[in-house]
C-alpha cells in the first residue's frame, strides 16, 4: 500500500468549500440511467463541454479500458428499540462473521455494551462494544444468515442528503447493472449512469471493461471535522484488484490505450493496489487519502459525480485533475443548474486534447 509523501502545502478543509443550492441535490434517479448529463473536463484551459453520459462511446476511444467498482449494496438501514424502550437507527458499517456486523447506532441515549436491541423486523441485535471510531459491533440473533436475512428485514440505506424514505424503485436504481460482490453500505454512485445499452455502445466502440472491488462504507459520508486537512483521520475499507484487472491494466497501457477510473472508489482501489509505482494484486484494508500533493498513477482519466463540498471525495478529485480546475467546473455545473451527489449528473476528467 502506499505511502502519502510528505505535503508541502498547508491545505485547509476550507479550500475545498463551494456554494451549493440545495434544489440541485437530486433527490431521485432520472428515468432512464444514461440520461444524466455530463460535464467534461479536459485538463489545462480547455473549454468544458455539457453533454450526456450516452455520448461516452464517441468521447473515448478504442482500446481504453473502463474499470468498474462491482461492489453490491445490501440493504443496511434497520430500525429496533432498546430494552429501555428508546428507538434506535442502525445502519450497518460492514457484515462480520457469526452473524456480526459493524454498525453505526441513531439513538437519544447511546447503547452500553450488553444491550440488547430489539429489531422492527423480528429478531434482536446485541451490543458488543464500541471501537475508537465510534462505530458499535453488533452481534444479531435472527432467524437466518445475518446477509440473507437483510433482503427481507433491512432498508436500502439511502444517503442523508435524500430527504424522502426509499421506495421499492430504489432497491433497484441505487444499485449499479453490474453490481456483483455484495457488501457496500453506499452505492459507488459513478457507475450508476450506466445501462445495457450504454454498455453495449461501449463494447462496439471497442472499449474494454474491468473490475474492482471496494466495499463503500457509511464513512463515507463523514464530513472532514479538522481544518488542517493533513490531520484528517480516514475510514477503512475493504477492497480487491485482481490479477486478471492488472493483466488488462498492463495490455491497455502497452497497446497505448487509457485507463478510465469509474469512480473515486476505483481510484482508491487502484492506488492502494499500487507497489513500486507498479499496479499488483492487491486485497485487504485500505485508509488511503488521497488530496492535492498526492500523485494519482494509476489511471488516465476519471469518470465520477458531484460531490458534497469539503468532501475527501472532491479532495481526491482535485487531486487528479487540480483544485482550481476541479471548483471552476463546479461553478459551471452549478450555473447550469446540473443536479448533484449520488442521484446526480456526472463530470469526464480527461488529459488535455483526449475530450473526443
Amino acid at each position: 500500500m502506499p505511502r502519502a509523501p510528505a505535503w508541502p502545502v498547508f491545505l485547509k478543509r476550507s479550500d475545498f468549500h463551494y456554494e451549493l443550492p440545495p434544489e440541485l441535490i437530486a433527490q431521485a434517479p432520472l428515468p432512464e440511467r444514461s440520461a444524466s448529463r455530463l460535464l467534461v473536463v479536459p485538463s489545462g484551459e480547455g473549454a468544458f463541454a455539457d453533454r450526456q453520459v450516452r455520448d461516452l462511446p464517441e468521447l473515448l476511444q478504442p482500446g481504453d479500458l473502463l474499470v468498474f467498482n462491482d461492489t453490491r449494496v445490501i440493504p443496511a438501514r434497520l430500525f429496533g428499540q432498546k430494552d429501555s424502550g428508546g428507538r434506535v437507527e442502525i445502519l450497518l458499517e460492514r457484515l462480520l462473521p457469526d452473524n456480526q456486523a459493524r454498525a453505526q447506532i441513531g439513538a437519544s441515549k447511546s447503547p452500553k455494551p450488553g444491550g440488547r436491541i430489539a429489531l422492527d423486523g423480528g429478531g434482536s441485535a446485541e451490543v458488543l462494544g464500541r471501537d475508537d471510531a465510534g462505530f458499535y459491533h453488533l452481534r444479531f440473533d435472527v432467524p437466518d444468515a445475518l446477509e440473507s436475512w437483510l433482503l427481507h428485514a433491512g432498508r436500502m440505506p439511502l444517503p442523508p442528503y435524500i430527504r424522502r424514505e426509499p421506495g421499492q424503485d430504489d432497491a433497484e436504481r441505487y444499485q449499479t447493472v453490474f453490481a456483483r460482490q455484495v457488501g457496500a453500505v453506499a452505492a459507488p454512485t459513478a457507475g450508476l449512469h450506466f445501462d445495457d445499452a450504454l454498455l453495449s455502445a461501449l463494447r462496439d466502440r471497442g472499449i474494454g471493461f474491468g473490475h474492482v472491488t471496494l466495499h463503500v462504507g457509511a464513512g463515507t459520508f463523514q464530513p472532514v471535522r479538522v481544518e488542517d486537512v493533513h490531520a484528517h483521520r480516514m475510514h477503512s475499507e475493504w477492497l480487491n484488484v485482481g490479477a486478471e484487472l492488472v493483466a488488462q491494466v498492463r495490455r491497455t497501457r502497452a497497446a497505448g490505450g487509457r485507463v478510465i477510473a469509474v469512480g473515486t472508489t476505483v481510484v482508491r482501489a487502484l492506488e492502494s493496489a499500487m507497489h513500486d509505482g507498479e499496479l499488483r494484486p492487491f486485497a485487504g484494508e485500505t485508509r488511503i487519502f488521497i488530496f492535492p500533493g498526492y500523485r494519482i498513477r494509476s489511471v488516465d482519466g476519471l469518470l465520477t459525480n458531484f460531490h458534497l463540498p469539503e468532501s475527501t471525495l472532491l479532495m481526491l478529485v482535485s487531486a487528479f485533475a487540480g483544485r482550481e480546475r476541479v471548483l471552476a467546473a463546479y461553478a459551471h455545473a452549478v450555473g447550469e443548474r446540473y443536479r448533484f451527489f449520488s442521484y446526480g449528473d456526472a463530470m469526464l476528467l480527461l488529459p488535455q486534447g483526449a475530450d473526443g
